[in-house]
Parts: C-alpha cells; structure tokens; sequence
C-alpha cells in the first residue's frame, strides 16, 4: 500500500460526474468522502446547537459505537458570524448517498433529532421525507476544490485496524523485557 501524501483538485463543475441517487457522486480523494454545510441558524437556536453538542458527547460517552455506521474520520461543527451561521464538515468513508441515508436511518431508529433541525429552510418531516433531507444538504454543500491526505486513500476502519495491531506490538515487546 502506497502511504505517499497525496492531493486531489476537485472539479467545480461537476455535470461530467456519475450521478448518484441523490445528484453527483463526487470522487473519493486522498482524504475519503466528505461535506462541508454552511446554513443560517434559526434566530435564538445557537445556544440549542451547543447543547445539541454536549448531547451529542454524552451519547458517545454511553456508546462508543453510536456513530459507527457512519464509518466517520472527523466531524466538526462550527457555529460563526456572532452564531447566526453553522458549519457541519464531516470526513467519511462512503459515498455522499450511502453517508445521508446511513444518517437518516441512524438518527430516526435511535429516536435522536439532527442538529440540522435548528437551521434555516430544514425539512421538519426529514424522518419522512429522506429526499427533503438530502435536497437540504446538497443545497447547502460548499464542495472543497482540494483535498489533501497524509495517509491517502485509507478507511477509518484500516486506520484503527492499525492502531490494534501497534498496540498488540507494543505489549507483545513490554512483556518481552
């Protein structure tokens, strides 16, 4: 496996792309899958955004795995302009379809809501209606032009394999001395 860091520019137009269930399937770069949303935050909801935060992470403290069919690298939210606007960036290893259904389906079996729901223009019957979810998202997706990985190409899945293999390592060599 070659682990040489690589870049990817992404195409801004994008009708030559393979058109996915959702609209275009944009390539796998060095970085994975991923998207960036950038949406209005309903008036007074920001505060609603932080707190869905920390339950986000005391549902991750109960269960590690809560997010794991996602198959995520990096979520990261960002709430900007005096918390009127809201950034969602995830890093991911499946394609954009398969990441919004998996979500759709995630938070409605789990009965959770989506941090989205204290957007503007957010489908109330997104549990309903996947499409209104997905429209909402590709709506609201600023598509990045370059991707960059130091490790190209590598799921999250390798990525922990790894980790269990180094640390199998490492204790195999400590119980050694």
């Amino acid at each position: 496996m070659d682990i040489t860091p690589q870049a990817m520019v992404i195409p801004k137009e994008t009708d030559h792309l393979e058109q996915g269930k959702h609209g275009p399937v944009f390539p796998r770069t060095p970085a994975c899958y991923g998207f960036t949303i950038i949406a209005d935050v309903k008036p007074g909801r920001a505060e609603a955004i932080r707190n869905h935060g920390h339950a986000l992470a005391e549902a991750l403290e109960a269960d590690p795995h809560l997010l794991a069919p996602l198959k995520l690298h990096y979520l990261r939210w960002v709430l900007f302009d005096d918390d009127t606007r809201f950034m969602y960036q995830g890093i991911f290893d499946t394609d954009f379809d398969k990441y919004t259904e998996d979500a759709i389906a995630l938070f409605s079996k789990a009965g959770v809501s989506t941090v989205f729901e204290n957007l503007v223009g957010f489908p109330e019957d997104w549990r309903t209606n996947p499409e209104a979810f997905v429209r909402f998202v590709r709506e609201h997706h600023c598509p990045s032009f370059i991707e960059y990985g130091e490790y190209p190409y590598v799921t999250a899945d390798e990525i922990k394999k790894a980790l269990r293999i180094k640390s199998a390592l490492s204790e195999m060599l400590d119980q050694m001395q």
